[in-house]
């Protein structure tokens, strides 16, 4: 088989994968994040036209072909588009669209016009169109790349003032995923500018096949983030939406009231140990407290100085202190102080451990048995 051969093979397992993730995303068998995996699959519909075309420019239908790629580039360039929209969706479920979002069909009706006066129009400068539609996506790929990613890492934060455990629902795999983005737009940018190529070369398609693998894993590994219950999911994303430091300028709670609630925090810490339960959220803890979700955010956030993420975790470290020095636990594994401690993985207790104690469990005991 030739390189010409093997490469074609490789833009039909790249436009078959991108095709079944966008079914697997539809039919979302776990039911987890269902608007924002609805849009992920339109993501993958929307990134398969890019090798629909190569597969067209491998045929040969006359004129046919000269439509068929006109419309597959026009729903090309709403891929960054969707994507955005799609993060956006991940990191706030209740998202809806306004009349302020018709700023972002700016660009495409530039590149509508631009690309129907390439394809039908009688412009004698087709070089001059070329670099303006080169130019347009170029633009609109960096811009809604990285305002995606700026999204995630804000997200990063955020599920700190309301979880305790964030291994599964931090978007860690969705970032990457930006970054590839990001990365594959200006390589197919550069390629198309410098070559002038209607389709990729081999090791390109390679790694983007590879990139493919690499998302359809980790989005269906992915579990819902937000609570399922509205009104939970709706006090918690008005927590988020009101930043850091608002929160610390807006006096939810009076200063006279803060020590008082702040002890009764402490109490019911270190008597009911709630922080056991490796499925503790904001909510959760705010029930026991009979308390809302923003009073104990504010109460934790500005009378601990700390996210609600490293308050309850700092618990469970001293808790996995207690069992590690204790004798009676000896029989325990590591994995098993984890879950006595309440965390629920090894991965996320090691992490946090020496965060917050400045080395692994495994080294405390050693050295704690040394003295």
């Amino acid at each position: 088989m030739n390189g010409s051969s093997l490469n074609a093979l490789v833009v039909i397992l790249i436009f078959g994968s991108l095709v079944t993730m966008s079914f697997l995303k539809f039919a979302n068998p776990l039911k987890v994040n269902k608007r924002a995996n609805f849009w992920l699959g339109v993501s993958f519909l929307l990134w398969s036209t890019f090798w629909m075309e190569e597969i067209v420019q491998l045929t040969d239908m006359g004129e046919a072909n000269t439509y068929a790629v006109f419309v597959l580039r026009c729903i090309q360039f709403l891929a960054p588009l969707n994507f955005y929209f799609f993060v956006i969706l991940f990191t706030n479920p209740l998202f809806k669209l306004r009349f302020g979002h018709l700023k972002h069909a700016i660009l495409p009706v530039i590149y509508y016009i631009t690309i129907s006066i390439k394809f039908f129009g009688d412009f004698e400068n087709q070089d001059l169109i070329q670099i303006l539609l080169l130019s347009l996506i170029i633009v609109q790929s960096f811009f809604y790349t990285l305002i995606s990613f700026l999204t995630i890492r804000k997200h990063q934060k955020n599920i700190l003032l309301f979880s305790s455990d964030i291994k599964e629902i931090n978007l860690n795999w969705l970032e990457y995923i930006t970054v590839l983005a990001m990365f594959m737009s200006v390589i197919i940018s550069l390629y198309n500018i410098f070559y002038f190529a209607a389709i990729p070369n081999l090791p390109l398609n390679l790694f983007i096949l590879i990139v493919i693998f690499f998302m359809g894993y980790y989005s269906l590994k992915q579990k819902e983030i937000y609570p399922i219950d509205e009104k939970q999911r709706r006090d918690i994303i008005s927590i988020n939406e009101s930043e850091f430091a608002t929160e610390h300028k807006k006096k939810i709670v009076p200063d006279e009231e803060l020590e008082a609630m702040k002890q009764r925090i402490n109490d019911i810490m270190n008597e009911q140990k709630p922080y056991l339960d490796s499925e503790l959220n904001l909510i959760k803890l705010a029930d026991l407290l009979s308390v809302t979700p923003h009073q104990l955010s504010y109460a934790i956030n500005t009378g601990f100085n700390e996210n609600f993420f490293q308050f309850i975790n700092k618990y469970r470290v001293e808790e996995a202190k207690e069992l590690l020095l204790n004798h009676n636990k000896d029989n325990l594994s590591i994995l098993g102080i984890a879950f006595e401690s309440g965390f629920n993985s090894k991965t996320s207790f090691n992490t946090t451990f020496k965060k917050i104690a400045n080395q692994t469990p495994s080294e405390f005991k050693k050295r704690s048995s040394t003295l």
